[in-house]
């Protein structure tokens, strides 16, 4: 008897590429207004040279992590594998811009121009990437080690704080900064997402949650109602080339001597997340091999570091919520070629002005409340005091996310 053709398309990919892909762009729209906005960073320094390397990063990885959903679905004779899905890691992202770019720009700035100020900056992230996946590359080969001894509870327990704190308490932030839009946008993803329910003309939740916030953002800002006066997004398309680069070598000697120690521990929340992810799309029903997980991300972040990136990649924490979607394979195909593609052509600057934080937030909040609830439901009952103790540290990094941004400087 043959085995069960792979349904590597589905129609739970269009609501599963639009969660995957908005997640990424809003990574990108929090990492352009830190620096941007925060630092005072040279736009066009930020949109062809920072973005083109840091999305070509997310392109590879979310490649062979297709890749892999069809050797798992073919090893194992199934038709429903659900593709892990990567993407920028979100603490890191807001870490590195906080505890490395902005402080070296801010440090360059008192002895040189702010565009040169920046170039320095930019290669320290280079260089710290390039350290990170290195450090990750070596770790790779531990994951299935610490698979078998850590107990369940432990894994899944740090990353239901981060879904708790980083994904939950944090984009609620954005989602209350313009109320209405933001629990309108929350509104429509519990509706189609959590109660299942049919929206008209059968529109993915997602990119109702996403249109329909965005055209009463603007609506409101014409009409004078926004908490903040609406400013006109800039209607441009930043070219960029993700070329390889030894830019990295001249920020090698900041990097080591005073970023490193801010740097690893980013690679050490990826790997061990990575290894939580695995677990939790095990238990979801898709075996996938540890060290293929981290192998791949570890790789990802290297290419990226090398092509002027400075944002790490990650397996994300929301195989689950994918694979309830209907998600397999074509949502990491498609948002690894978009992610990619627009760091290039300049559509991804485009969306990081247009779109509003609080129109995207809500989707990370879904995200976050699923891990929370699988990390429950998925350990004994008895081992929830272990789950929780092992979310305070990531309601800790919290605390020093909201400390960091009321004093950047």
């Amino acid at each position: 008897m043959s085995s069960p053709r792979y349904r590597w398309a589905a129609p739970g990919d269009v609501n599963a590429f639009f969660g995957l892909m908005l997640d990424n762009v809003m990574n990108l729209v929090i990492l352009a207004g830190i620096l941007v906005f925060v630092y005072g960073f040279p736009e066009p320094l930020v949109y062809t040279r920072m973005f083109p390397g840091t999305a070509l990063g997310v392109m590879f990885g979310d490649l062979v992590y297709t890749w892999l959903a069809f050797r798992l679905a073919r090893r194992e004779g199934r038709s429903d594998v659900t593709a892990m899905p990567l993407g920028l890691d979100a603490p890191s992202t807001i870490g590195m811009a906080f505890t490395v770019l902005g402080p070296a720009f801010v440090s360059a700035k008192t002895r040189m121009p702010p565009a040169e100020a920046g170039m320095v900056a930019w290669q320290v992230g280079m260089a710290c990437m390039i350290l990170i996946g290195i450090f990750k590359l070596a770790m790779s080969f531990l994951g299935g080690l610490i698979q078998r001894v850590v107990p369940q509870a432990g894994l899944l327990g740090s990353i239901a704080g981060v879904g708790l704190a980083l994904m939950g308490c944090l984009q609620l932030g954005d989602i209350l900064a313009e109320p209405i839009v933001g629990m309108l946008s929350l509104g429509l993803i519990f509706w189609a997402l959590v109660a299942r329910l049919r929206l008209p003309f059968r529109t993915p939740g997602v990119l109702a949650s996403v249109a329909v916030g965005a055209a009463v953002y603007y609506g409101l800002g014409a009409l004078g109602l926004l908490s903040k006066p609406l400013v006109a997004p800039l209607i441009e398309f930043p070219l960029g080339l993700p070329l390889p680069t030894l830019g990295f070598l001249k920020g090698m000697p900041l990097a080591l001597t005073q970023y490193l120690p801010m740097a690893v521990p980013f690679a050490i929340l990826t790997v061990v997340g990575g290894i939580n992810v695995t677990e939790s799309a095990r238990l979801a029903g898709d075996d996938y091999k540890t060290r293929s997980i981290l192998l791949t991300e570890a790789v990802a972040t290297v290419v990226a570091g090398l092509c002027g990136g400075v944002s790490q990649t990650t397996p994300y924490i929301g195989h689950p919520a994918y694979k309830a979607m209907g998600g397999r394979a074509a949502y990491t195909l498609a948002c690894g070629l978009f992610i990619g593609l627009g760091g290039m052509l300049g559509y991804l600057p485009l969306l990081v002005r247009v779109l509003p934080l609080a129109c995207l937030a809500p989707i990370l909040v879904f995200v976050g409340f699923d891990i929370v609830s699988q990390s429950f439901h998925e350990t004994p009952r008895n081992h929830a005091p272990a789950v929780c103790f092992a979310m305070l540290p990531s309601v800790a990094q919290l605390l020093l996310i909201v400390l960091d941004k009321a004093n950047p400087l």
